[in-house]
């Protein structure tokens, strides 16, 4: 079973797939994983791509969507 988010699958990624993550502001860690939101395509962390999933954080261009969508009703 091939192993896509480490070492050679990673290398040809810009600063082998690290970055800082757009939801916990975390610095220096690997941003493999794709989430949309609102149309636009996120990459983010392991640990905020399970805390997505599971509901506990949300997407920050979603939390926007939420609170204009609030707003208009």
């Amino acid at each position: 079973m091939s192993k896509a988010h480490r070492g050679k699958g990673i290398r040809d990624q810009f600063a082998y797939g690290r970055g800082e993550c757009p939801v916990c502001k975390r610095n220096n860690v690997k941003i493999l994983y794709e989430q949309e939101a609102g149309g636009v395509k996120f990459k983010i962390c392991k640990t905020c791509r399970a805390a997505i999933k599971n509901g506990t954080k949300s997407l920050p261009q979603a939390e926007e969507a939420k609170t204009e969508e609030t707003a208009a009703s």
